[in-house]
């Protein structure tokens, strides 16, 4: 495996042997002799085998128990390539490649570390060196058996998760309310203190017909969400309800005796706590209340002009509504005094929306076609991408600064001289930190190659504006709602025409909007 060859000044050269050890799962740990002895005892009787050639075992151990290799984040193998990395050993021996990593992209890295660092690896039940192209070869072979074998043991709990859930088995998951699991049998029994609030919300939601008003009631009354003890005796006490608690609760098809898996529902073996006549009460109710929030989302995208458009008759506020015709909608805007008396006197009954749009685009049009707004506007447009380029320095130099002492941390944390007790929990905290750092720092970069490549010019600005139509349909609508609320006081609406009021400041304002805006265009078209 090694190179024979390891002699200095005539004497061999002492090779320093760490020895790793894992094993998946907790179980058996506590044992006097354990999996983790095993391997390194096997370990110990092959370098003991190799004495002859310099190889001697160091006495510090890397163990990791109860850690999956299907991952990096373990202590004592975190340990072990800082000790590589700072030159500590010379030999890596392991009872078996997948002991060290079930990834084969993470034990591919390794393998490059290694090798940076003239540092070999052994295995003692399968014997490749890691020094030559052939070696590599091999390895990659084995290890990806290994990441299959993962893969498949993968597979089969999932078939058996899906499996019990076909027959109705509870297969674990968050505590629930009204329910206690029976951890020998793996079942749910009714909790009889808990199933009567259950049934108390279901009941309350077919009457008042409200998650928010539900919730209010609850916690007024001092009801609190499920306390339960954990697998491992941790304590979790119950808190205030909110809504979302309480849509979870009336769509858990647990309390009509089903499990539900991957969009399908089975009939479970625990006793239902809610009969079906009231189930198909609330999901009735859920349903007809998320149309009615739907459409209010809908009416509120569909009004650019809200909060301006004023019937002229009335001196009343213009609200929209909208038909649906086959497969279309027509929207109009109303006058919502008229539509609280008990009888009509409003001339305007119902305006559509898309002609009053028309008219008043094309009065505004003028205003967008000013070559001094044009002007202004790609100036502004300027002065705001030096101000977000000079921003943008700043916070990449504040995430270069605050990545490096991340980074600094990380290394003192994974040092073998740092006796911290926390530091193998705080290092997983760490790393991630100089995850998030880097994904913002390559964020920040790349916007600020974007300015500094594709800066907008005066004619970039004039093509935006050429036609006021088609820049405002390039428009989300609560950026034409902006829009207009920038430019616009008021816009009056009689049976004999339109009266529009602009707002003295807004064409200042609108420089400074639509400067941001024409950027957003010109992106949006180049994309």
């Amino acid at each position: 495996m090694l190179n024979n060859n390891n002699t200095q000044n005539g004497q061999r050269k002492t090779l320093r042997c760490a020895i790793y050890t894992r094993k998946s799962h907790e179980e058996g740990l506590d044992q006097e002799f354990n999996s983790l002895d095993a391997q390194r005892e096997a370990a110990e009787a092959y370098i003991e085998s190799q004495k002859l050639q310099g190889w001697k075992a160091i006495p510090y151990r890397y163990d990791d128990g109860g850690f999956s290799g299907g991952t990096m984040e373990r202590p004592a193998l975190q340990r072990l390539l800082a000790d590589i990395d700072a030159g500590k050993i010379d030999v890596i021996v392991v009872y078996k490649i997948d002991r060290l990593s079930r990834s084969l992209l993470d034990f591919m890295k390794m393998i490059e570390l290694f090798n940076e660092k003239e540092v070999s690896f052994v295995s003692v039940t399968q014997h490749f060196s890691t020094t030559d192209s052939t070696g590599r070869m091999f390895l990659g072979i084995l290890i990806t058996f290994a990441q299959y074998e993962r893969e498949v043991i993968g597979e089969r709990i999932r078939d058996k998760v899906a499996a019990a859930k076909r027959r109705g088995k509870y297969c674990g998951g968050p505590a629930v309310l009204g329910y206690d699991v029976d951890r020998e049998n793996k079942k749910l029994l009714i909790n009889q203190s808990e199933a009567p609030l259950v049934k108390l919300i279901f009941r309350r939601y077919t009457q008042v017909g409200s998650a928010k008003k539900v919730a209010q009631e609850l916690n007024e009354q001092g009801y609190k969400t499920k306390s339960w003890t954990t697998k491992k005796g941790k304590e979790r006490i119950g808190t205030e309800w909110n809504t979302a608690q309480v849509y979870r609760l009336l769509n858990n098809r647990l309390y009509i005796g089903e499990i539900a898996y991957k969009g399908k529902n089975y009939p479970a073996e625990h006793d239902a706590l809610i009969d079906q006549n009231t189930w198909d009460k609330v999901q009735a109710l859920l349903s007809e209340n998320n149309r009615t929030k739907m459409s209010k989302a809908r009416v509120k995208m569909v009004s650019p002009l809200s909060g301006v458009i004023r019937c002229g008759h009335c001196d009343s506020a213009m609200g929209i509504t909208y038909t649906n015709k086959g497969d279309r909608r027509y929207s109009y805007y109303i006058c919502e005094k008229d539509t609280k008396r008990a009888v009509s006197r409003c001339p305007l009954k119902r305006v559509p929306a898309g002609d009053i749009e028309s008219v008043v685009l094309d009065q505004l049009g003028a205003v967008f076609r000013t070559p001094t707004l044009v002007a202004k506007t790609y100036f502004a447009a300027r002065e705001i991408e030096a101000e977000e380029r000079e921003r943008l320095q700043v916070q990449k130099k504040e995430l270069e600064q605050s990545l490096q002492s991340v980074r600094q941390e990380a290394l003192k944390l994974m040092s073998p001289d740092n006796d911290d007790p926390d530091r193998n929990s705080r290092l997983p905290l760490v790393n991630q930190q100089a995850v998030d750092l880097t994904k913002q720092l390559t964020n920040v970069s790349a916007r600020l190659k974007v300015i500094d490549t594709e800066q907008i010019s005066e004619g970039d600005v004039s093509e935006a504006f050429q036609s006021v139509k088609t820049f405002w349909e390039d428009l989300f609508p609560l950026e034409r709602n902006r829009l207009i609320q920038l430019l616009v006081e008021t816009i009056e609406i009689r049976e004999t025409g339109i009266d529009m009021e602009l707002k003295t400041n807004g064409l200042t304002n609108l420089v400074t909007e639509l400067a941001g805006l024409a950027c957003e265009v010109r992106e949006r078209s180049n994309s």
